[in-house]
């Protein structure tokens, strides 16, 4: 194997790593993304869900006194 030949692998192996390394990072900012995008997710749920049982309270209070 010639010198050249082994200098191009081995710049090929470097470029391989560091292409390896950068998605490795971009793949734990995604996560980190993905976990903050559940927490807000988990937030307007839980949002919605005491805005529906207002909802349900003005709901049940008005057939209570329309019946009454």
């Amino acid at each position: 194997m010639s010198i050249e030949l082994f200098n191009q692998l081995e710049q090929q192996v470097s470029n391989a790593v560091d292409a390896i390394e950068m998605l490795k990072m971009e793949a734990e900012e995604l996560r980190e993304e993905n976990t903050r995008l559940k927490q807000e997710h988990d937030e307007w749920e839980q949002r919605l869900n005491g805005l529906l049982s207002k909802f349900q309270a003005l709901e049940t209070s008005n057939s209570s006194e329309t019946s009454a």
